[in-house]
């Protein structure tokens, strides 16, 4: 089969025939039909975060089962799945306690071996998965069950994308119906975010990103107001259009130490911070000790959107067919595997919203 493997750092992914691994009882192999191209990729790709070479990339797919392992009970062959880029074992601590989003089981998946290359060597799956393949060997934990008509392009984004951000209006902020929402970062996850809070009910949404492509995105998927940060300070631009007062949540949809900390200030007293974004593993974050203290804000981690994946995808996919959340308008381009390079080059330029890989 087909797949792009990461081979070093600052390099370009690497298309060549590989061979699967020899599945396991609980494992299956599913025929990729879309895979989003998501900016954590990226982030593997240049070192953000380490990822031992080679790997298949590619963590946000959806498609149909070829082959299940003998133990595997959760899904059967024909069934259209989406990927979950966190499994969901079902038994360990964080599972039990309705944090499957946390699972135990994460990083053991993400380090077996899914393929080899020509010459023998084993590959990775990122997260357990690489999508950017025509098949996928992965644990039956990492696999939803799906029952849809929807296009397998708008079934991927639900893999990662969608579930990242309209979960973390959903979940993990639960935001409440006429308050004020601030988002910065307005990409893919981004507009996600944005969708959750209106279809939460926020009466004002601020979207904050560099790139006017992305906020005119915004506009269509709930924004109210759109903020240049070139344009002066985003967050005494918020201010001022908030009576001086801030807003109820802050999304951080970037991942970086310095729009981390903007998002603070931007949030009002007793308001919340969601880091939503994933920053480089050696990063720190300061904020100032006393109004972390006196302002009593809130702030919020977000792995996945705090998603339960078997509660939610059928929960995301319910909302996309009564038309309350449009995926359909954040497919940017449809691709060829061949064009996923070209993909991260119109991401990093701020042309696209998300590609889609549907053509392996």
């Amino acid at each position: 089969m087909r797949a792009a493997i990461f081979t070093e750092v600052d390099q370009p992914l690497v298309i060549e025939d590989v061979t699967l691994a020899e599945p396991g009882p609980s494992d299956v192999i599913v025929n990729i039909g879309a895979s989003g191209v998501c900016h954590s990729d990226l982030s593997f790709m240049n070192g953000t975060v380490p990822l031992p070479p080679p790997a298949i990339l590619g963590h946000e797919g959806a498609g149909v089962v070829e082959w299940v392992g003998s133990e595997v009970t959760r899904v059967s062959v024909g069934d259209r799945v989406v990927a979950s880029f966190v499994p969901a074992c079902g038994t360990c601590f964080w599972c039990l306690n309705d944090q499957s989003n946390l699972c135990a089981r994460m990083f053991e998946l993400s380090l077996s071996a899914k393929a080899h290359r020509h010459d023998g060597t084993p590959c990775s799956g990122v997260t357990g998965l690489g999508t950017f393949a025509e098949q996928v060997l992965a644990h039956e934990a990492s696999m939803v069950k799906v029952e849809t008509d929807l296009p397998d392009e708008q079934l991927a984004l639900i893999g990662c994308g969608v579930t990242t951000g309209v979960g973390a209006a959903l979940n993990t902020a639960q935001v409440r119906p006429g308050s004020t929402v601030a988002v910065i970062g307005c990409g893919g996850v981004g507009q996600a975010v944005i969708q959750g809070a209106r279809i939460a009910g926020a009466s004002r949404i601020f979207a904050i990103d560099p790139v006017e492509m992305k906020r005119t995105a915004a506009t269509a998927f709930g924004a109210t107001d759109l903020i240049d940060p070139g344009a002066g300070d985003p967050t005494a631009q918020v201010m001022a259009a908030t009576a001086g007062i801030g807003v109820d949540y802050a999304f951080e949809v970037i991942g970086l130490p310095e729009t981390i900390v903007q998002a603070y200030m931007t949030a009002r007293r007793g308001g919340h911070v969601v880091v939503v974004g994933m920053p480089r593993t050696d990063s720190m974050v300061t904020l100032p000790g006393f109004p972390l203290f006196y302002d009593e804000k809130h702030l919020h981690g977000c792995v996945y959107g705090s998603a339960q994946v078997r509660r939610d995808f059928p929960r995301f996919i319910s909302l996309i067919e009564t038309g309350r959340l449009d995926v359909g308008s954040m497919v940017s381009q449809t691709i060829a595997l061949d064009g996923v390079n070209d993909a991260f080059g119109a991401m990093q330029r701020g042309e696209v919203l998300r590609s889609v890989i549907t053509s392996m």
